[in-house]
């Protein structure tokens, strides 16, 4: 089996598995890490965003042999760390906004949030109800009221 590298949640990661193998099956089945959920594993529901050198990205729809050594992979597990907190300061929004229902969707709900929130902040610019409404994660529990409301909030702390 070939090896890959790379980072992950801050810390350098060694894998052997085949080329083509998509990067959350090696993060949830080879690492362990479960944070980005299977939803439908063809880029669609956004259950597993996560962050490729701080961007989000759908780890379902990326091959590992496309993943470099000097690549950043961040989690909803590594997330916190991005702050130096216990929790994120859009995790705390989450939670202050009481959002998740069955909770499935919400590690790339705040993943999607928190990479909209950076790249307004870089552009000098607030949230709008446009970036809001480009979101495109999929939540069966319908909670998208108090997502927004959660994603202003977080921002605001940002």
């Amino acid at each position: 089996m070939p090896e890959h590298t790379f980072r992950l949640n801050g810390e350098q990661v060694t894998v052997n598995v085949a080329d083509d193998v998509r990067l959350l099956w090696v993060l949830r089945d080879i690492l362990g890490v479960t944070g980005p959920k299977y939803g439908c594993g063809i880029n669609v529901c956004k259950a597993c965003t996560s962050h490729y050198n701080g961007k989000a990205f759908n780890p379902c729809a990326v091959p590992i042999k496309d993943i470099q050594p000097t690549d950043e992979i961040t989690t909803i597990e590594g997330l916190p760390d991005t702050v130096g907190e216990d929790l994120h300061p859009m995790q705390r929004a989450w939670l202050d906004h009481d959002v998740a229902q069955c909770g499935y969707c919400q590690p790339g709900q705040i993943m999607t949030a928190v990479a909209l929130v950076r790249k307004a902040k870089a552009e000098g610019r607030e949230i709008t109800d446009d970036d809001l409404d480009g979101i495109r994660n999929i939540c069966r529990c319908g909670t998208y009221h108090r997502v927004r409301q959660a994603i202003r909030t977080g921002a605001e702390r940002m």
